[in-house]
């Protein structure tokens, strides 16, 4: 459904004192404006923010001593269904988290790899399930819940799998995964529902019915769902009547939907996507922008927390390794959720802990796909270098810095 076009204004005016961004940039570098501001950036120098804005969540701190808090295993043996043979199905990597809060417990939805390739995106991915008490420390059971199977979408999901959930849940307690569909040849969204985020029923790619199919046979991965806090629960909410989700690796686009299985793009006016944000040169975020975990309805806005790759070479932003997947948030209008409002510069999270810079991806990733408000604070879960599983967490009552930039 398209949405009216509406340019950004040139100056952001802070959310909370109506002082122009602009001019607040100059005293904390982690303000942002949704343009090209490399020459205020570089006047600002190398300092490391003294705090984000106002609308921003943060800073995320990695939890001391437990990181990364989900690894490989190879004694956890899968029967294939499709390979008719036991695979060691999380024996190579453990990585890209989508989180839930179920019956006071945080359960956390990972994939994990097999050894059945010799690159990323070669394996078979499975999704494993973990619980944990207070967040840090996991149990995991010993089989997939999610996989390639015998069933209706082994089409779209064999040999490579299923990759990269992101988990919401509804007032009612049904629980919504939206993950990649990988056959090898093309990847898709596909979208699944459970009661006991064990058990689920599997719905197919989610664009398959959209005008007429036109964006079936298109490459579609990481969606981010909209939700809200309602009584100390995060749940997934409507906007306008309709549900909303941003997705897209190399820009950001967004969809509705009144089932939140079949879901429809907002395109132009020429009835193609429409882009919301974009790669900027010179940034953290110059090669990909790719949407995180669920998006968050606050008093400021839609904050959607994504992931930003930096491009190689003049494109990229030279304080950050070339390639490297760095965290990074942007603010829609809640009022119209295809604008953009606000975006950080520098990001908020990025990889600094060798779990985070070694493993099958060395240019090094805090690749953010989980969130879930938990105990009053809000749990962070993100891939470490498409290997392990890391935690950060951030407490409203006692904002911590984010990461510092490099010196």
């Amino acid at each position: 459904m398209p949405f009216k076009k509406q340019k950004l204004p040139a100056i952001i005016f802070s959310l909370r004192t109506g002082i122009p961004a602009l001019a607040l940039f100059i005293c904390a570098s982690s303000l942002i404006v949704p343009g090209d501001n490399r020459d205020e950036r570089k006047a600002a120098g190398n300092k490391t923010p003294s705090s984000l804005p106002d609308w921003a969540f943060g800073g995320f701190v990695r939890a001391p001593g437990v990181n990364p808090v989900i690894s490989p295993i190879d004694k956890t043996l899968f029967n294939c269904p499709m390979k008719k043979v036991a695979v060691a199905w999380e024996s190579n990597d453990t990585f890209n988290p989508g989180a839930a809060v179920k019956d006071g417990k945080v359960i956390v939805l990972y994939r994990a790899e097999d050894k059945s390739g010799v690159a990323i995106g070669e394996r078979t991915s499975r999704l494993g399930y973990a619980s944990s008490a207070d967040g840090l420390s996991f149990q995991r059971r010993p089989l997939p819940v999610l996989y390639p199977d015998e069933d209706n979408q082994k089409a779209f999901e064999f040999p490579g799998g299923c990759e990269d959930p992101r988990v919401a849940a509804t007032e009612d307690g049904t629980y919504v995964v939206i993950y990649t569909q990988w056959n090898r040849k093309l990847p898709r969204l596909g979208v699944a529902t459970s009661k006991d985020l064990i058990k689920w029923t599997k719905h197919g790619p989610i664009f398959r019915k959209a005008f007429n199919g036109k964006f079936f046979n298109i490459a579609s991965k990481s969606a981010s769902i909209v939700t809200t806090i309602k009584g100390n629960k995060q749940v997934i909410v409507k906007l306008n009547g309709r549900y909303f989700l941003y997705w897209g690796e190399h820009h950001v686009y967004g969809a509705t939907s009144d089932d939140l299985v079949n879901w429809q793009p907002v395109v132009d006016s020429h009835q193609n996507l429409k882009e919301f944000i974009s790669p900027r040169q010179g940034f953290f975020d110059s090669d990909l922008t790719e949407c995180g975990p669920p998006a968050v309805m606050t008093d400021k806005g839609i904050l959607l927390l994504y992931n930003g790759k930096n491009a190689a070479g003049d494109k990229g932003d030279k304080r950050f390794t070339p390639n490297s997947y760095c965290a990074g948030q942007v603010l829609f209008d809640k009022n119209d959720p295809t604008k953009a409002i606000a975006r950080l510069d520098v990001p908020f999270l990025r990889p600094m802990e060798p779990f985070e810079k070694s493993g099958q991806y060395v240019a090094g990733t805090v690749f953010i796909e989980g969130l879930v408000y938990f105990r009053k604070k809000w749990f962070l879960y993100y891939g470490c270098a498409d290997s392990r599983v890391g935690v950060a967490v951030y407490d409203p009552l006692h904002p911590a810095l984010p990461d510092p930039l490099p010196e």
